[in-house]
């Protein structure tokens, strides 16, 4: 699904007269944009959904490691998308994108960001570290208020001020009760919120598919270097632990575009504030994976850590539930 889909064609009613059902007029055009709502969260929720399954498939991949699993990840998701593409006959809004080298220069940025974000993951992943993953998520949206400040000199309300407070108390708690800098954490956190800023400046300009294109094409030289690298030192994996396991790392190009083709689908066609209450359901699928499926330690320490970014999160989720209800009857 390209973000472009679900479109209405063109000469649908969509201010056509109104229509009637069970002696209720309703407008072609209310319709619509209900059935898109209710499309838009059903992409957006499937989106993370499958990224809240991610770490359990690339536990699947043992025995191939992080650096040889990102190269991968990178390779074949840029052949999924060339694939796309194809199907799609999109190749002219890419080149298009092509020829604008501020826009290429925006996808190169992206490109290192999301590969920074794939490569710890992965590694947090593999380490025996999911919980920590989830973490990272959970304090995203957070990271994500301080970059608007920081980057964009937006102001933010009281209760936004109070939430990062409680988060940046959280991150205190962890760190010395637990005894570690929770790095891989603040690492995700970091790079996918810079992401973040950096799509919203590329805008509506650059469609979901030519962008992850363009990102992963960046990216073709360090998942070269990488395959190089592992081959000279450890081996490679790819076909040599069987057909089944041959299988499922091909898979990693489907694995990763997916997702952020719905997500693309799904955010153009919903509210922020659903966006933003979906967004938990990934790291809480992490989370889960990480304490009961895989048995990670859960001291003291870490709960009461969790518990206050938890708690920072009801903040601003209700923060923006208030807002937006404010803006509506505004």
């Amino acid at each position: 699904m390209t973000p472009d889909a679900a479109q209405p064609a063109d000469g649908e009613a969509l201010g056509e007269a109104a229509m009637s059902t069970g002696g209720i007029s309703v407008p072609a055009a209310a319709r619509t944009s209900e059935r898109e709502r209710l499309l838009g969260g059903f992409y957006a929720f499937a989106s993370y959904f499958l990224w809240g399954f991610l770490p359990l498939y690339f536990l699947l991949l043992d025995p191939t490691g992080p650096w040889e699993l990102v190269a991968w990840r990178i390779l074949l998701a840029l052949g999924f998308c060339i694939l796309l593409l194809a199907v799609t006959r999109s190749w002219r809004r890419l080149f298009a994108i092509m020829r604008q080298p501020r826009l290429l220069g925006l996808t190169a940025v992206a490109g290192i960001l999301i590969y920074v974000n794939w490569q710890v993951f992965i590694i947090g992943t593999l380490t025996g570290h999911v919980i920590e993953t989830s973490l990272g998520y959970f304090i995203n949206p957070l990271a994500t208020i301080v970059l608007g400040v920081l980057v964009l000199h937006e102001r933010l309300r009281v209760t936004q001020w109070v939430a990062v407070g409680i988060a940046a108390v959280a991150v205190g708690v962890i760190v010395v009760g637990y005894g570690s800098f929770p790095w891989i954490a603040l690492t995700l956190a970091a790079s996918f919120s810079l992401y973040g800023l950096i799509k919203k400046r590329i805008g509506p300009s650059v469609d979901a598919v030519s962008g992850l294109t363009l990102e992963s094409m960046w990216l073709v030289p360090v998942g070269a270097v990488l395959l190089g690298v592992v081959a000279a030192t450890t081996g490679l994996t790819m076909g040599s632990n069987g057909l089944g396991h041959a299988l499922l790392l091909s898979g990693v190009g489907v694995a990763t575009a997916v997702p952020l083709l719905l997500f693309a689908a799904g955010a153009r066609r919903v509210p922020l504030t659903v966006i933003g209450l979906l967004q938990f359901l990934t790291p809480v699928m992490q989370f889960i994976t990480g304490a009961v499926i895989l048995g990670e330690p859960m001291p003291i320490e870490r709960w009461i850590g969790f518990g206050l970014v938890w708690i920072a999160l009801a903040v601003l989720a209700t923060d923006s539930i208030v807002s937006a209800r404010r803006a509506a009857r505004a």
